[in-house]
């Protein structure tokens, strides 16, 4: 059963991880990019969802 909270954990950080340097890498502002990381930081799992559904805006709007 340990195996599988270590696995869960590894897929939740690597989740987190994408997100935070997507951030990062979007042309977003400041406050917005600190807001968004401290969300996931903070949130970890819910956080992530958020950013999934309301975050990445830029890739849906370029053709």
């Amino acid at each position: 059963m340990l195996e599988y909270a270590g696995i869960g954990g590894l897929i939740v950080l690597a989740l987190d991880l994408y997100a935070i340097i997507s951030i990062f890498g979007s042309n977003r502002g400041t406050g917005s990019k600190v807001l968004w990381i401290l969300l996931i930081l903070v949130l970890p799992i819910l956080g992530f969802i958020i950013w999934l559904i309301a975050g990445p805006r830029e890739s849906r709007n370029r053709i």
